[in-house]
This record gives structure tokens, sequence and C-alpha cells, in this order.
């Protein structure tokens, strides 16, 4: 028989009654029954139960040891009685009754418990990741994790694509982001930077001729996390196409990502391949007050600014003079309940930092509160029958500077939907968000920046960027989005030297910044650089999604905390003074803050 085991813990069933066994695991969870102690060993498979009584020699062994000490039992398999089969477990007919046991490593008491799916403080958990992943769920989305990963390679293989794998330690590049930099030992005083993504180099595969390129590749930002990203890594599928247009990206990709979701969605509906909606950046701002739309949310948002021009409600008539926008969002069934619904709304927009959320309810046919009240009966009843509104509705108003309302209306309409139950939280609901500014103002610089990806085809090429209004410019650049989460983002490249050139001039670079800062990238285009596009997917959002976790660390191995900490090795951790002087580094001690006073009243937006 083997050293440790002759099968798994969750290989064994009815058939093996009255075998000889060795299963080595860890004691899940005990249960003394008064002379009879009945153990859960598990490991990475499943459970078995395991029984030993007073004429077992493994008893007092086994009642000596804390949960989660790994042992090796040897016993025979015997069929459970009727009456405690357990219909949960692969192996719930039968236990093994211990012969003997020998103990491999004795648990410590343990930080964090490891049965059951308590909350826990999230320090604890990552300080200790190796026991939080020997938990159920964790441990199962973790290889879940990989069969996704699998799929994900064997489909787009199928697809024609060969996987390449690109530099860590490169250039910087202008992801949007701040990069990682890893200074040189060799070239004293120089930095590498680790990949944003594999942008520059997947296009210099394109120029290389090798046409459908993909990768499951890591990229490393440093900026802020968020509960839909993690701070430091993370990993995309990253693809790329020659001689495509948008639509072939979109109908070579939309069969891997449906059959993907298809795969691990435990039956739950997915937008079909070739169905996936594709929205306009601006309709989807419009109708859903955001460019990445969570589809089985019912509500669509409705501009009704010309129905308050010179609208007796001052407030909102004020706002339209001074070229301001007011959005509706309907809030079905609303009405028919307490005002308090509409109040608590109220409230909370204010706690989003607005001035508030205006209201119109309707109980009976009536319409109540103060915009009804102030817009006049037959204005009143206009809007209601525009927006067609039925005798037990609500509708909210988010008022303000068109960005500004959009992104409010936006927020209400994702709350209104969970407050009512709207969300149809079992199924996947896929589409493209298309048609992206180019261009966008930054305020704080004063100055046109990139929207989105800065290597973009602009719609019109050449001619559309020699136009007289950059923002006005579209791109050929789309998102996908899959209930309320960007899941990947891509776009048609510009392949053209002048083009290129033209499109960092309207940004502030000129054709020398071009050549300094994208060198590799533009000299490849002086030599013939076929017309290509492609995309990168979120795998860690996608496998949040299937798994139905709530924060990417749930999906994750290893990943830091909210403060880009890494607890359980240790990660950031100062340098050694001979490792600084080898790699001519110097820390400069940064300065303690000083207490500064400072007026923090900031006047509400108008809303």
């Amino acid at each position: 028989m083997h050293a440790y085991r002759s099968h798994t813990c969750a290989a064994l069933t009815a058939a093996d009654v009255g075998t000889d066994v060795r299963l080595s695991g860890w004691i899940h969870r005990k249960r003394d029954h008064g002379g009879v102690l009945f153990v859960d060993l598990r490991d990475h498979y499943g459970i078995t139960q395991i029984v030993a009584d007073s004429d077992s020699p493994a008893l007092p062994v086994l009642e000596g040891l804390r949960v989660e000490s790994v042992v090796t039992i040897d016993g025979s398999v015997k069929a459970r009685s009727a009456g405690t089969v357990n219909p949960n477990l692969a192996t719930g007919e039968i236990e093994v009754f211990a012969r003997g046991v020998t103990v491999q490593s004795e648990a410590a008491e343990l930080p964090l418990p490891v049965a059951g799916e308590q909350e826990y403080p999230e320090d604890i958990r990552l300080r200790y990741r190796f026991l939080d992943l020997r938990r159920e769920t964790l441990h199962a989305n973790i290889v879940t994790r990989t069969k996704i990963i699998r799929d994900m390679r064997r489909r787009m293989e199928d697809a024609g694509f060969t996987e390449y794998s690109t530099p860590i330690l490169t250039a910087s590049s202008p992801e949007g982001a701040r990069d990682f930099l890893v200074p040189s030992r060799i070239h004293p005083g120089k930095f590498y930077a680790l990949p944003q993504a594999p942008q520059q180099y997947k296009q210099l595969l394109m120029v290389a001729g090798f046409d459908r390129y993909f990768q499951i590749a890591p990229c490393f930002r440093d900026e802020d996390p968020r509960a839909d990203r993690l701070p430091g890594e993370f990993y995309q599928l990253d693809l790329e196409m020659s001689f495509v247009t948008q639509e072939d990206v979109w109908t070579t990709m939309e069969p891997v990502v449906a059959g993907i979701f298809e795969q691990f969605a435990e039956g739950k509906p997915v937008t079909p391949a070739g169905e996936f909606p594709r929205i306009p950046y601006d309709t989807a701002m419009l109708k859903y007050g955001s460019d990445k739309p969570d589809l089985r949310n019912p509500i669509e948002i409705t501009d009704v600014t010309d129905h308050f021009v010179g609208s007796g409600f001052g407030i909102f008539a004020g706002i339209v003079e001074s070229g301001g926008v007011i959005r509706a969002i309907p809030a079905p069934g609303a009405g028919a309940g307490s005002r308090k619904f509409f109040d608590d709304m109220n409230v909370w927009a204010r706690g989003e930092g607005y001035s508030g959320l205006g209201y119109i309810n309707i109980k009976d046919g009536v319409p109540g509160g103060p915009i009804a009240k102030n817009h006049g009966e037959e204005a009143t009843a206009k809007l209601i029958e525009a927006l067609g509104l039925g005798p037990n509705d609500g509708v909210f108003f988010a008022a303000g500077k068109a960005a500004q309302a959009a992104k409010l209306a936006g927020l209400a309409r994702t709350r209104t939907a969970e407050q009512l139950d709207l969300i149809d939280k079992d199924r996947f609901a896929l589409c493209w968000i298309v048609d992206f500014p180019f261009y966008e103002y930054d305020e704080d610089e004063k100055k046109l920046d990139f929207a989105h990806n800065p290597f973009s085809m602009p719609q019109g090429g050449l001619e559309g960027l020699n136009g007289p209004d950059p923002l006005s410019l579209k791109a050929f650049q789309y998102d996908m989005v899959c209930n309320g989460y960007e899941i990947a983002s891509g776009s048609i490249r510009n392949q053209s030297p002048e083009t290129m050139v033209k499109a960092f001039e309207l940004v502030g670079l000129s054709k020398a910044d071009v050549e300094e800062r994208f060198g590799g990238l533009y000299r490849a285009f002086q030599y013939g650089a076929p017309p290509h596009g492609g995309m990168a997917a979120g795998v860690d959002r996608i496998v949040m999604l299937l798994c139905g976790a709530q924060n990417l660390r749930e999906i994750t191995l290893f990943p830091m905390n909210q403060r880009a900490e890494d607890l359980l090795m240790g990660a950031p951790s100062p340098a050694g003074a001979k490792q600084l002087r080898e790699l001519s580094v110097r820390v400069v001690e940064q300065a303690p803050a000083r207490a500064v006073n400072v007026d923090a009243t900031v006047a509400p937006s108008a809303g």
C-alpha cells in the first residue's frame, strides 16, 4: 500500500465496503459521542468520515489532536446505516473505521477557524492565508479559477490563436496608471518598468506577422485598490488580430466569452454569442448613467430637460436655464408603498455627495411631493405620460451639469433597482459599449487627454484628427460589460505613423516625444504594419462573476490588503544597505505630515 494513501478523501463509495484503505488529510471536525469519536478527514478532493471507538487504538491519539492536524488513517470501509447517510457528501454512504493512525503534523491553536464560512477580520485572513485557503468556498473558487483559465486557453486555440509570452521587464508606457519601477544594477540610475499591459509588444507581434496572438498576461499597476481591482498585479486574457475590423473582433470573441460563461454559469442564462447588444457610449451614459451598465436592471433613464423649461419648480427651471440637464429615473411600483422610501433615497443621495434627489410619488394615480406641487398639474401629467408611469409608480430626478447628472442618475438607477428587488441576479447579461470619445478634457491640466487607449484608431483617421472639435471625435474603441462590470476593453489600433504623431500632438506631445517614448512601435510602423486590433479581458473579474464572489480577494491565491501590503510575506519591506548600494539607489526619508487647519466645507452639487 502507498505510504500515505490508497484513496483520496472523496473517492470511497458503497462499492468499497469491506476493503482496507489508507487515507491522509487534515482533521476538519471532531464530534465526541461518549466513547465514539467521529472525525471528518479532509483533503483537496473532499471529506471522509472516520470512526474510532474504544476498540480502536486510534481513539486516544485522535482525541488528543487539535483540528487541522495532519494524519494518516488505516482502516476498513463500512456502510453507514440508512438514517446516517449524508447525501451532501460524495462519500456520504460510507465511513472508515480507524484501526491505526500516524500523526504527520500536529496543528497549533488556530488563529482563525477553517471549518465553516464565518466572517473573520481581513488582516488575520491575509496574514494566515495558507489557513484561509483551506476554507471550502475560497478553496473551491481557486480551483474554479484554474479551470476557467484552462477553458480560456482551449477556446482561444480553437479560434486560431497562438499563445506567445511577452517581456516582464520593459519600458514605461502610458496605460493610465503609475508604473512599478525596477532599478537596474547594470545601468545605474536607470529603471525598468513592470508592464501595465503587453500593449506595445502585442502590436509589434502583429507587425512581425504572427497574425493571431493571445496570452494569459500578468499586468502590474501601482494604483489604489478597490473591490473589482486588486493592488499590484492582475491577469488578463490578452489578444491581438491582424487584418480585422472591430466587427471581426466582436464576432470572434463573443463565442469565446459566451462559451466560458455558459461552461461555468451552473445553468444560469447567458447572453448568447451573436446577440450581445452594441450600445454607443453616449447612449449608455444617457439611458444607464454609466459606460458599464447592468442590463439585468430593467430601469432606463430618460432626459426630461425640456419638460422643466420655465417650470414652476424653480430649482429645476434655474438649472435648465443655466445649461444643466434633468434626468428621470423611474421607480416601478414604489408609489404604492410608504413615502419613507423616497425620503431615504434623498438621504442616500446626500450621503453620496449630492445636494439631493428630487422625486414624484404617484399613489392611486395622484402625484405627490414638492416637484409635482410646484411644477403644475398639467405639466406634471404630461411628464408622467411621457415617462409611461403607472398609477402607483414613482420617479426620481437628477439635475445639474450633464456629466454630474448622468453619474447621479446612474447611481440612483442601481440603488432604486436594488431597493425594489428588480435585478435578475440569476443570469449573465453581456454587451458591448462602442464609439467611445477619443479625447476628453483634463480640467486639472487644462488640456486634452486621451479618453481611452492612446494607441487606438480615431474614427475618420487623420482627417478626423484634423477636424474642428477634437472632443466630438469618436474612436474605434469598445468595452465588453457583464452585470455592471467592465470585463474587457479593446480597440482597432492606429498603425499609421502620421496619424499616431497627430493624435499625440493634440495632447501636447511632439513628434520627437513620440519617437523617444514609443520608439519601438513608431519605428515598426515605418516598415509595413497591417491593420490590427484586439482586446484584453480581465481574468480576475470574469472569475469573480462566475464564482459569485463580491471581492477579487475571494478568487485570488495570495492577494494584498487595501493598503497594498502582503501581510503573509511581509512585502513591501525595506532593502538592505548593500542591496541599495548595488543598485545605486538612495532612499529619501519622507518628512512627517504636519497638521494643517483646512476649511473642509464644500458646496454640494445640484441634483
